[in-house]
């Protein structure tokens, strides 16, 4: 195979893809996510045989567990992805909405209309679900999308593309309209996110060296996130059942996603009554504990914190504890070592949570929930694309608006300028 001819040909074809998209009316591109849910329904052994096979695979290379554990898609993962496609389908449709519609002195009207991005070229690694997101996504904003997923998930992937394709020609549309890299060769990555001329804005998902390395060589503007260093923050002021809560949901519920809590910070007034529980409660779990010099003397069985230790996102039962002596040192703490992706503060005082929530500076911050919540899901949205930690265009969850942009708009009657 030729990878430079190759991706040329995907690049043409998406963007003849994303002007027959863009036109589609919302009962078409629903048709189409209702299709494919229906694709997925009827093939899910075909889908289940193949996760198999990139799982034994995986396996084989020495894949870590957290790794191996976003790999993974069983009965209930493809009913997730099923469900997605259909709360999608309930999202309103952005596309041709007006907006700011209002009359100048001269008599014309001047407003905003959304619009398509164009084509969107997705990098990601191992999860198989991120495939139908992504697809379901662009296609409800009327993107075009070309999806590039890890080679450890290839059988998974073009699995879920056929039902993909199918169920777009059922609805009319072309095939072409979500087409998923075939080649596991990495020259395809290099020239995808070259390909100016046809592809609009570049979305990576992965690891912190995959983004790191798309954001440096792209020529294409990118929405991404490096890593997710989330904290929780326990004030003085917490409920402690909240806090027993949260912040245990925050570390267990899942270790290998971004929006897992990695460091807890501790007020001192507070944390000689909560960390012999939750220590106890996370020792149950498996959950390797590393402390601060005084977080050490009132649980001096754990490891000792080292300085890397505020700066890691571990995606597994590893987490750093750090006693801080109240909010202004806790948001201290958070400006140094957060990667902005989502913080969290455990209080009943209604002026330290409002003040937390202005002055962290993260794609989501939260008062007494868990960061576990941090997702498009969660939020609403449908399915999420990826969580975005840049300023610009698309911040957190990335749904059906961030894929989407504005014009201007002018209706006049034969209006000219004097």
């Amino acid at each position: 195979m030729n990878i430079a001819e190759y991706m040329l040909q995907i690049g043409k074809n998406a963007r003849d893809a994303a002007t027959i998209l863009g036109r589609s009316n919302t009962q078409v591109k629903n048709a189409a996510l209702a299709a494919i849910a229906d694709e997925l329904e009827a093939h899910q052994p075909e889908l289940l045989a193949a996760n198999a096979q990139d799982l034994a695979q995986g396996k084989a290379n020495g894949l870590e567990s957290a790794m191996l554990d976003r790999l993974t898609l069983n009965e209930k993962g493809i009913a997730g992805m099923i469900e997605g496609l259909r709360q999608v389908i309930a999202l309103p449709d952005p596309i041709g909405c007006i907006s700011d519609l209002h009359y100048r002195p001269a008599g014309f009207q001047v407003g905003k209309m959304r619009v398509p991005l164009g084509v969107v070229g997705i990098i990601y690694e191992a999860r198989p679900n991120v495939t139908i997101d992504a697809a379901s996504l662009c296609l409800k904003s009327g993107n075009a999308t070309i999806l590039r997923g890890g080679s450890e998930a290839i059988q998974s992937n073009q699995a879920i593309a056929k039902c993909i394709a199918a169920g777009l020609e059922k609805a009319g549309l072309p095939a072409t309209a979500v087409q998923v890299i075939e080649t596991t060769d990495r020259a395809a990555v290099g020239e995808l996110i070259r390909m100016s001329k046809y592809v609009d804005v570049i979305i990576p998902r992965g690891g912190k060296s995959l983004i790191e390395r798309i954001s440096q060589e792209a020529r294409v503007p990118v929405i991404k996130h490096l890593d997710g260093i989330c904290h929780v923050y326990i004030d003085d002021k917490a409920d402690l059942n909240k806090a027993l809560q949260v912040a245990y949901n925050a570390k267990t519920q899942r270790y290998g996603t971004c929006n897992t809590m990695e460091t807890l910070l501790v007020a001192k007034g507070i944390a000689a009554q909560i960390l012999p529980i939750l220590a106890e409660k996370y020792h149950a779990t498996g959950v390797e504990l590393r402390g601060c010099a005084e977080t050490l003397k009132i649980l001096p069985n754990i490891t000792a914190a080292n300085a890397a230790d505020w700066d890691t996102e571990y995606l597994a039962p590893i987490l750093s504890i750090k006693i801080v002596e109240n909010i202004d040192e806790a948001i201290a703490h958070i400006r140094t070592h957060s990667s902005q992706h989502t913080e969290s503060i455990i209080t009943e005082d209604w002026d330290r949570g409002m003040r937390f929530l202005q002055e962290v500076d993260s794609s989501s911050v939260m008062v007494n929930a868990s960061t576990r919540l941090a997702d498009g899901f969660e939020y609403g949205l449908g399915a999420e694309i990826g969580i975005s930690t840049d300023k610009f265009h698309a911040r957190g969850p990335v749904g059906l608006e961030g894929l989407t942009s504005q014009k201007f708009i002018v209706l006049g009657n034969g209006h000219i300028r004097q």
